[in-house]
Formats: structure tokens, C-alpha cells, sequence
């Protein structure tokens, strides 16, 4: 499954009065397409802090000291902050604890929604333009060259220039064809709002509103939107128009009423209409030199469809599928060229101590021979490669540069206890402690550097293994959509009336009832649980890949927790998106989470599916999370979790939570435990899964609810059978 989010070793730590505070340690975790990722913890424990560092929005005081976050080709934490306004809220969107703190309070919901709707929309306008521009470019290039001699490249050149020509076309064609079915929504949900408001004897702005009806109704007559019924839509406005008039001096609008329900028949008849294929209807029209089939939609669109593929369409597929072989293939020969190479210089940054001189030329070196390896065609980018550069020469800015920072860090500490023994000496015991030297662990760079180089080799070994197993019919396919995807991309153009018919779509979809007549209401004017509907629906706005919940649930009552929580499951079903979904209760997330990474004191302890998390949990602190869970199928006292997690400004040597844990081990104070591997998707890192550890079974409390969760488990499976 598709990766959309990779986390490798990240380290953050907080500059504060008192000392540095670790926040963060070396935290690794993926986030694959359409799953939902749970991070739960006590506060404190880092979750927030990581889901802040993904999405660039870290307080000052912040020091990212190493680890990755892989986007799109790209290290979020090395990217420049214009970078990041293309992904931040586009590509990766976030739902705070309060929804009050993403809502402007004196600012209508409806504006709210709309603006970054309408800023981002003329970004995206560009980009689409851009990437059409750039990528049809490209593959006339790579199909010259991957032809040849067999085809000219004049002919190619040639085909890709039809291509981009009746693409205007098809634009043109779209273009027209939103402005009418755009009006025709809007037409909809304003007679519609009229019809209930004068039903209901409210007399509003009627003739204004009347007017912009009449305008919405004239612009949705189009060939493929309203046609037929035109002239009989046009009749409907100019009778409304008199009869609105006439009817507003009496306050009676019973003739009104009518003759607005009338132009919603014909309205909702036409937005139901089946939309062309406008793809091949803009080949068609370019180049059949003859009027277009007087024909149903659906069989119009057969015929173009058939029209474009033995026209034109199966040949540019089979010339580009040529091409994608080609790049493929240099590809797969410049990564066995990476793959020597790679191994060769890895003992380069392997030594005692490394050369700086050796080690930037060996950098120089590798770096250019895995760029050589990316595919020009590929649409899908590779993170491995696109990071490695960025990623290899940040740690080794932070080996060379901590020859000088471990000695101010040495000067500073002697002077800082030099400071507090003179205190102890007079016989006065200070009342603050010396802050540990924080130095740079030289050892660990070049154990991270090494697994960088491990992790890019057997990449590229898995890629040559699996090479036959490529299906180029589905990319290439996977090629002309992309491109068809920027072409419409460049005429979607969000104007106000789009960004307000849009904004009433997604509250309509968040669950908020009456969104036209809430459109314009102000924040406080909802509940809790429909503010926070709010900020899911701008969140939602501009169609994200990665949806980051923090504590979405926690201001609201037990009802309307699990109300947002069956929405957020929903959306994530319907849109396919990635969802990471931070909570302190282990509870909240046990019938959405796919997976779960548990945290403490900034390491993630156990990580592993829902299922195995519930049900075959191994850390003692996932162990007592599921102690202190509400139980209604038991009069048990909840188990509180004993002491406070530590002071990350000195952390511990051992086990972060050995002080907390009846199971400690003597080693889990002396020494932290790796992750152990339990399963291929489970690991712990508890001493109490080494061989040589006791035997430890969970708390009867656990065994019990876990018993019980399973039995009530089968009983709803048989239930929902008998369904």
C-alpha cells in the first residue's frame, strides 16, 4: 500500500529557562493511504509536539535536533516555509482540541470557509497549469528518444501538440459547462432557501434575492445543462419577476411560491443530467471537421470515446507506454550503478573518525548517482530518493559542527557545576540543578548515516526484485489521467458564488443542518460539537491527502464525542483520505484506528494494529492505559496510573516509565529497551520481552476486559450475520 507519510527518527527538544527539554525521541512511524493512525499518551508525552513538527507549525523555542518527515519527494523539516504554504492546509490539514481557537469569533462562518478557498484556488490554478505545461513536455521528450529511429520525431512532437491543442478545446468545452451547472446549484439552493423563508411569512431582501435567482436561473441554460426546458425556464423568470412585484405590496406569496417550485423542477431535472465526456468531445470537435451526432448523453459519449481512441488515443498510449518502458528501464540500471556505489562508500562515513574533505567529495558523489536514478516519468515520486541528499548532509553539518559545540557545551556545564559545589560548599544546597551537557553523540550520527545508506540500498534491491511484476498499461493510463486531472485543474476557477456553493456542500456533508441559513451565523452562535464540524469542513476544504486530529473530542460532552468521531470516520472512508489521530484515551480510537503508536516521555513504547493493541497488548504502560478506560460491563475501580511521567529536562538513563512500573525490571533503570519485534506489524520496547526476562502476564483486569471485549465482539459479528 501506497506510504503518504514517513517519519524516521525524529528528535525535538524545547529551549526553556530551566534547561532543554526533550520532547520528542527518536519517534519513526508510516502513515499509509486511507488508514487512520492512532497516537495515544498521557499529556506530555509528545503526541501533540509531533503532529506540529508534520505540519511546520513548531513554537520558537523548538530545536528540531534530527529525524525526518517525508512528503511528497520532501523533508518537511528542510523545507523552505513558501514550500510549505503549498502544503500546509492544501496537502496536510489539521483539527485542533478547540475549535474556538481555529474560528475567527467575530467573523461569519460562511467568510471562513470561503477564503482559503478562494486564495488557494488561484495557486492551484497555476500549479495545474505548470504541471500540465512541464509533464506533456517532458514525455514528447522521452518518447523521441524511446522511439528511436522507429517513429520520427517530428510525428511525435506532432501528436503531443494535437494533444495539447484539443485540450484547450476540452477546457473551453468544461469551462462553459461549470459556469452553467455551477449556476444552476446555486439557482437550487437559493429558490429553495426563498420557497422555506416565504413559506414560512419571512420577508427578506425578496426582490434583491429574486433578481440573483433570475441571473443564476438565465446563466444554467447550456446545451448540457438546461436545453430542452430552456425556453419554458426563461418563461418561469420573467413571470417571477412580474408576480414578485405584484405579490410583495399584499405580503402574499402563494403565485411566487408556485412559480419558484416550478424552476426547481426544472433545475434539479437538469444538475441530474448525466455530464459529457468533454475530453473527447474537444478531440472531436478540433479535429472531426463535422457538427457533433445528434445523440443521447450516454451514447454521445460512447461514440467519442470510440471516435478518440481510433482517431488518436490508442496510438498516444501505446507511444507513451514506450516511453515510460524507457525511463523505467535507465532508471533501473542507474539504481544497480547506485547500488555499488552506495555500498563502496558507505565505509567512507564509517570510521573513527571521519575526514571531512573524504566525506564531502564521497557526499558529492553518491548524491549525483541516486538522483541519476529518478524517473522522469514517474508520477508517484520516490522519498528515498529525493531525501537521501538533504538527509545525509544534515548529519553530517551536525557531525562536523559538534566538534565545536561539544566544547562550549563542556565549558558551559563545568562552569554551571563549579557554580552549584561552591554553593554546597558554604553549606547552602542549592534549589535549582545542573542541567546535563547536551552533547553531540558522534557515535549515532554515524549509525543513523549508515542505516540512511542501508535503507537506499535494500530500497533499490526490493525495486529491481519486483520489476516484472510492473503493470505499464495501468500506468500509462495512470499518465493521461494525471495529465487530463492539471488540464481541468487550470479552469476550475473558485470564485465567490463557486466557494459559497462549495462551503454549503461540505457543511451539508460535516452534518450541519440548515448550512445555507448557518452560512451566515457567527461561531458563537453554535454548539461546541458544531463548531468542531466547522473546523472539520475547513480542514476539508481543499481536498487533503493527510487529515491530523489533536484531541478533536476532548471539549465535548460523551454524545457528541461520538458523534464527531463516526464523522471523521466516515469522511475518511468516502474521501480515502489519511488520518492521524492524536488522544490521551485509549478508548476513543478502539473502532477507528487502524493502527496505533502508544507514547511516553516522548519514545512511542508499543505500536501495532487496533487489534493487537487491545487485544495482545505487551508494555506495561499500554497496560495500564487500558487499566484506567471507562468499563460498563464492570463494577471494577478504574486502575490509576501511579507517580507523574518524569522531568524530560533530565531523562532518565533506563526505561522512562521504570519508575511508574510494578513490573520494572532492575536493567529498565539502567539501560532503555529497544523496540522487540513480537510480530511483522507489533512491537514493544519492554524489557519484559527479552528471552531472559520473567514471565509477566497482564493485570487480571486487562485478561478480564479483554475476555469480555472479545466475547462482546462475536456476539455483534453473529449479530450483524443475521443481518
Amino acid at each position: 500500500m501506497e506510504k503518504k507519510l514517513e517519519v524516521k527518527d525524529l528528535v525535538i527538544s524545547f529551549r526553556t529557562s530551566n534547561g532543554k527539554v526533550q520532547a520528542v525521541r527518536n519517534v519513526s512511524f508510516d502513515l499509509l493511504k486511507g488508514e487512520t493512525l492512532a497516537i495515544v499518551g498521557e499529556s506530555g508525552s509528545g503526541k501533540s509536539v509531533t503532529s506540529k513538527a508534520i505540519l511546520g507549525i513548531l513554537a520558537g523555542n523548538s530545536i528540531i535536533e534530527g529525524g525526518e518527515i517525508i512528503y511528497d519527494g520532501k523533508d518537511l523539516l528542510k523545507i523552505s516555509e513558501d514550500e510549505f504554504h503549498k502544503i500546509r492546509g492544501d496537502k496536510i490539514a489539521m483539527v485542533f482540541q478547540d475549535p474556538m481557537s481555529s474560528l475567527n469569533p467575530i467573523v461569519k462562518i460562511g467568510r471562513q470557509l470561503t477564503e482559503a478557498m478562494i486564495l488557494k484556488g488561484k495557486v492551484r490554478q497555476r500549479e495545474s497549469r505548470t504541471n500540465f505545461n512541464s509533464y506533456l513536455k517532458k514525455l514528447n521528450q522521452y518518447m523521441i528518444t524511446a522511439h528511436s529511429g522507429n517513429k520520427t520525431a517530428a510525428a511525435i512532437t506532432a501528436q503531443c501538440k494535437n494533444f495539447d491543442k484539443f485540450e484547450y478545446k476540452h477546457l473551453e468545452l468544461e469551462k462553459a459547462y461549470n459556469i452553467a451547472y455551477e449556476a444552476a446549484n446555486e439557482a437550487i439552493a437559493e429558490l429553495e432557501s426563498l420557497v422555506f423563508e416565504l413559506d414560512k411569512k419571512v420577508d427578506k431582501d425578496i426582490s434583491f434575492r429574486t433578481e440573483q435567482v433570475c441571473s443564476m436561473a438565465k446563466k444554467s441554460c447550456h446545451t448540457y445543462v438546461v436545453k430542452e426546458k430552456e425556453q419554458a425556464l426563461l418563461e418561469l423568470v420573467k413571470d417571477l419577476r412580474a408576480k414578485v412585484k405584484a405579490e410583495k405590496k399584499r405580503k402574499e406569496y402563494r403565485d411566487v411560491i408556485q412559480i419558484m417550485n416550478a424552476m426547481l423542477d426544472i433545475l434539479k431535472e437538469a444538475v441530474a443530467l448525466p455530464q459529457p465526456n468533454f475530453f473527447s468531445m474537444g478531440y472531436y470537435l478540433t479535429y472531426a471537421k463535422e457538427p457533433l451526432p445528434e445523440l443521447p448523453v450516454e451514447e454521445l459519449n460512447a461514440f467519442l470515446r470510440k471516435y478518440l481512441d481510433d482517431n488518436f488515443m490508442l496510438e498516444f498510449i501505446s507511444d507513451a507506454k514506450t516511453a515510460l518502458l524507457y525511463t523505467a528501464e535507465q532508471s533501473y540500471a542507474e539504481q544497480k550503478k547506485a547500488i555499488d556505489l552506495l555500498k563502496t562508500n558507505k565505509e567512507v562515513f564509517g570510521r573513527e573518525r571521519l575526514d571531512k574533505s573524504e566525506c564531502m567529495a564521497a557526499y558529492h558523489s553518491c548524491v549525483k548517482q541516486v538522483m541519476a536514478t529518478v524517473d522522469p516519468l514517474a508520477i508517484v515520486k520516490d522519498n528515498l530518493t529525493y531525501t537521501f541528499g538533504v538527509s545525509l548532509r544534515s548529519e553530517l553539518n551536525r557531525y562536523f559542527a559538534g566538534f565545536s559545540k561539544n566544547k562550549k557545551e563542556e565549558a558551559r556545564y563545568k562552569k554551571q557545576k563549579a557554580k552549584w559545589d561552591r554553593s554546597f560548599a558554604k553549606g547552602k544546597e542549592p534549589d535549582w540543578q545542573v542541567v546535563p551537557a547536551s552533547y553531540t553523540d558522534f557515535e549515532q550520527i554515524k549509525t543513523t548515516i549508515a542505516a540512511q545508506f542501508d535503507r537506499l540500498i535494500e530500497h533499490y534491491e526490493e525495486r529491481i526484485r519486483l520489476r516484472t511484476e510492473r503493470d505499464y498499461d495501468a500506468e500509462t493510463v495512470a499518465v493521461i489521467d494525471y495529465l487530463k486531472e492539471n488540464a481541468s485543474g487550470v479552469v476550475e476557477k473558485v470564485t465567490k458564488r463557486v466557494a459559497k456553493n462549495k462551503a454549503i456542500k461540505l457543511m451539508e456533508e460535516v452534518g450541519i443542518p440548515e448550512p445555507r441559513k448557518r452560512y451566515n451565523q457567527y461561531p458563537f452562535e453554535f454548539s461546541g460539537g458544531m463548531r468542531q464540524r466547522i473546523v472539520i469542513a475547513i480542514a476539508l476544504a481543499a481536498n487533503p491527502d493527510i487529515l491530523i486530529c489533536d484531541e478533536p473530542t476532548t471539549a465535548l460532552d460523551v454524545t457528541i464525542q461520538a458523534q464527531i468521531l463516526e464523522l471523521i470516520n466516515k469522511l475518511k472512508k468516502e474521501r480515502n483520505i489519511s488520518v492521524i489521530f492524536i488522544t490521551h484515551d485509549l478508548g476513543v480510537v478502539a473502532n477507528m484506528a487502524d493502527r496505533v503508536a502508544v507514547m511516553y516521555a516522548g519514545k512511542i513504547v508499543e505500536y501495532g494494529t487496533a487489534q493487537e493493541i487491545f487485544y495482545e497488548s505487551a508494555h506495561p504502560y499500554t497496560w495500564a492505559l487500558l487499566s484506567s478506560m471507562p468499563d460498563l460491563d464492570t463494577n471494577e475501580k478504574l486502575d490509576a496510573i501511579p507517580g507523574t511521567p518524569p522531568n524530560m529536562i533530565y531523562p532518565p538513563v533506563g526505561d522512562a516509565f521504570a519508575a511508574r512500573n510494578k513490573y520494572a525490571l532492575k536493567i529498565d533503570f539502567e539501560k532503555q529497551p529497544p523496540m522487540f519485534r513480537i510480530t511483522d506489524t507489533h512491537y514493544a520496547a519492554t524489557w519484559l520481552l527479552h528471552p531472559s526476562a520473567p514471565k509477566v502476564e497482564p493485570p487480571k483486569s486487562i485478561t478480564s476486559r479483554i475476555e469480555r471485549m472479545k466475547a462482546k465482539n462475536g456476539r455483534n459479528e453473529v449479530e450483524d450475520g443475521r443481518e
